[in-house]
């Protein structure tokens, strides 16, 4: 079985806020539109992708949209046996990322892995040796947040262009950003 490679997709502000009170703290349709495109899409249409996400960020996704449709849900937590109790059939839970990983690459209908957060998923998967993009939509504005995106070595991580990615400014509801994916340098 092929190793996995894990992408990281992520919306951030000027200070690398990522959220506040279990929330964006912006809305940005065609912002969510590319997340949901780029988690969901596939080549092969007999598989599916796999979210990977901290317990936290599962409690913050709106009740109308868990699990997120057409792809895998994998849940990260301490509390595995708790969590199993609440959530829907075919969500998996696991201990940590690298639990995540043996699962996915354990099954043949998984094409793609994306970490999708919080902040401790995505420290510990951009410091993963299996960690290979990160996409990032860079937000050019400063929101109060209580969440964070962690650092990255930007030697580490190469700015590259993606076919399917536009990497021109965005502007949606007054708010510019742009969409940038850095790949990891081995």
């Amino acid at each position: 079985m092929a190793k996995i490679k894990l992408n990281l997709i992520a919306a951030a502000c000027e200070n690398m806020g990522i959220g506040v009170n279990g929330t964006l703290p912006w809305r940005l349709k065609n912002e969510m539109a590319y997340f949901t495109k780029m988690t969901s899409v596939v080549q092969d249409n007999s598989r599916q992708n796999a979210v990977i996400m901290g317990r936290v960020t599962w409690d913050c996704i709106p009740p109308k949209y868990k699990p997120l449709p057409d792809r895998i849900n994998i849940i990260l937590t301490r509390n595995v046996d708790d969590v199993k109790k609440g959530v829907p059939n075919g969500v998996e839970v696991v201990n940590n990322l690298d639990e995540a990983i043996k699962l996915i690459e354990s099954r043949s209908d998984i094409e793609s892995a994306w970490v999708i957060g919080g902040s401790h998923i995505y420290k510990a998967a951009i410091e993963h040796p299996n960690c290979e993009k990160i996409y990032l939509t860079e937000i050019q504005k400063k929101y109060e947040c209580d969440t964070f995106f962690p650092d990255f070595d930007r030697k580490q991580f190469q700015l590259i262009n993606e076919d399917g990615v536009v990497s021109d400014k965005h502007t949606e509801n007054g708010i510019e950003y742009y969409t940038r994916v850095y790949k990891k340098c081995y």
